[in-house]
């Protein structure tokens, strides 16, 4: 490893910093979601290690103890998690060359802390050579994963011992505020995310919060439509 992969690796770690005050209750949260759903703790662990997706995983954990049907289970992890497909495909510019075994091993710790902070470095910084982008990754997510892992762990055991006034609930929203916010730098992404957000609580009737499929895909069309006005009118 030379000096400037390291100095990457390391630099990578130091954005990752931040994060860490809300995936430790984030994790825990998840830990206590799921044994509360039914889950024991070998389930609880590897739907945390193979999944890997916190959005997803209480999506999934919501439905299952709300007893909705498989397919909508299937369905509703599936959608929330299609934004790895976008993370993936913003990432191959800067990742694409890099060995297949390294490709492979990052696109299993893509997960939004890893993308959100890496994707900014990248386009703060566009010399970086693939290495050291890649060294950046890694280094992202180097303590988020471990700490993923122990926390669902501890969530899992303790749970029942968490007193409710720690709301540790608050970590979910704050953990998408922090990475998304960020990246609204368009009409079209300020357009998009409000109409996400518009939709998503006009159809919170809905069952099995399907509703949130409906604002996704009403979201990413009305972004798509922006930007189509947008290209016109240049």
């Amino acid at each position: 490893m030379t000096d400037q992969t390291r100095s990457a690796f390391v630099s990578g770690f130091f954005g990752s910093l931040p994060f860490v005050t809300v995936i430790i209750p984030f994790a825990m949260l998840f830990g206590v979601v799921a044994t509360e759903a039914g889950l024991d703790l070998l389930q609880t662990m590897s739907m945390s290690f193979f999944v890997i997706a916190g959005a997803s995983q209480f999506v999934a954990v919501q439905l299952l103890a709300d007893q909705a049907p498989t397919l909508i289970i299937l369905a509703s992890a599936l959608a929330v998690n299609m934004r790895m497909a976008m993370y993936s495909a913003a990432l191959v510019p800067h990742l694409g060359a890099a060995p297949l075994w390294q490709r492979a091993f990052a696109a299993y710790l893509l997960v939004d802390q890893s993308y959100g902070i890496a994707i900014k470095r990248y386009e703060e910084d566009p010399p970086l050579g693939r290495p050291q982008k890649m060294a950046y990754f890694f280094g992202t997510i180097v303590l988020i994963c471990p700490l993923w892992y122990l926390f669902t762990w501890i969530g899992a055991e303790v749970g029942t011992a968490i007193p409710p006034e720690y709301a540790l609930d608050f970590a979910v929203p704050i953990t998408f505020i922090a990475l998304i916010a960020p990246q609204l730098k368009s009409l079209a992404h300020l357009a998009a995310a409000l109409v996400s957000v518009v939709t998503a609580l006009a159809l919170a009737w809905m069952p099995y919060s399907t509703g949130v499929l409906v604002a996704a895909v009403a979201a990413m069309a009305t972004g798509a439509a922006v930007e189509i006005w947008m290209e016109r009118r240049r």
